[in-house]
């Protein structure tokens, strides 16, 4: 069996080292992929530190992957071995579960992740299911692709399923891997676009990347400053901090949504009342499909909303899940091959 270089973690915790591994060639309704690129992503933290149920070891990291289709299973349909393609948090769903037969895959009770189910993206090559790919437009390159497939499709597929109407105010709680990718999103749908972040370290970006509000969190009452403005009727929580999260209810409109993408296992400090008086709800939403990938790269091409990158090449993948687990990485770090 030929091989091809990872980078792999022995255990939990460990460190990221290359290696030398087999090259899994692809069963049925599976292709092989030559990656190209591949995103650094924060959630890679909790896989690095075994905090998925039914991990193997070693760990191959990854779930921001593009690359170029390399060999094709039997039986798979509508691709072609040099298609261009994305595969992102969504790796593949059963179509046998009572989720996947209502069509709402993306609630798959078999679905799988790249890094999880399967080895992921930190490497060369990379086997995958078939319906988890994603069509990479042509005018996006892949190191531009690779960010869309987990941080691109969560924030972007978050904004168009809320109630929202351009002219209405949307505010970002965050502006970091996941939040300056929301700031762009929600500018380009029209909508007027509030970033929230701690200190005003981030204004300047904020406003680069499209906000035509901020709100330094550490300089007073964030609901308040969101009422101040008129109310959201909409606020995304990107930031993975409970606190952070309940701060900004206040500060809905009437019947305003907050949005939950930024993950963390904390409590939500929220009462019941906060909630029934103005009707407002909090909503929990996933990243999206292969489908939802494709819509997400298709409007960044419409309008221009492209990740804060720096680029890294695979021997260097472990300075750059540091700086992202230390919280020095750019908005984006993305692997070459």
């Amino acid at each position: 069996m030929p091989t091809h270089h990872a980078v792999q973690m022995q255990s939990p915790g460990g460190s990221l080292e290359l290696t030398e591994v087999e090259t899994k060639p692809p069963g049925r309704d599976e292709v092989r992929l030559t990656v190209t690129a591949c995103g650094v992503c924060g959630t890679d933290r909790a896989f690095a530190n075994g905090g998925f149920p039914n991990m193997t070891w070693p760990l191959t990291l990854g779930h921001e992957i593009a690359g170029t289709i390399a060999e094709l299973g039997d039986e798979v349909e509508g691709f072609a071995v040099g298609d261009r393609v994305a595969v992102g948090w969504f790796g593949g769903n059963c179509n046998r579960c009572d989720p996947c037969r209502r069509g709402i895959f993306i609630h798959c009770a078999n679905m799988k992740v790249p890094s999880w189910q399967y080895p992921g993206g930190y490497a060369q090559s990379v086997t995958v299911p078939a319906n988890a790919l994603a069509r990479v437009p042509a005018e996006l390159s892949h190191v531009e692709a690779a960010p869309m497939g987990c941080a691109g499709v969560t924030t972007y597929n978050a904004l168009r399923h809320t109630k929202a109407l351009p002219g209405d105010r949307v505010a970002i709680l965050g502006v970091g891997g996941l939040g300056h990718l929301g700031v762009q999103f929600s500018r380009a749908m029209g909508f007027e676009t509030i970033a929230i972040a701690r200190g005003a370290g981030k204004e300047a970006d904020a406003r680069k990347l499209g906000a035509h509000h901020y709100i330094d969190s550490t300089s007073g009452d964030v609901a308040r400053a969101l009422q101040d403005l008129g109310g959201a009727t909409v606020v995304l929580g990107t930031a993975g901090n409970s606190a952070a999260m309940a701060d900004t209810v206040g500060g809905l409109a009437p019947r305003g949504e907050l949005i939950t993408i930024g993950v963390t296992t904390d409590p939500l400090p929220i009462s019941p009342v906060q909630l029934i008086t103005p009707g407002v709800s909090i909503v929990g939403h996933p990243s999206g499909t292969a489908k939802d990938v494709e819509d997400t790269m298709h409007f960044a091409v419409l309008s221009g909303v492209r990740a804060w990158i720096e680029e890294l090449p695979l021997a260097q993948a472990a300075e750059g899940y540091a700086a992202m687990e230390q919280g020095r990485a750019h908005y984006r770090t993305v692997l070459t091959m």
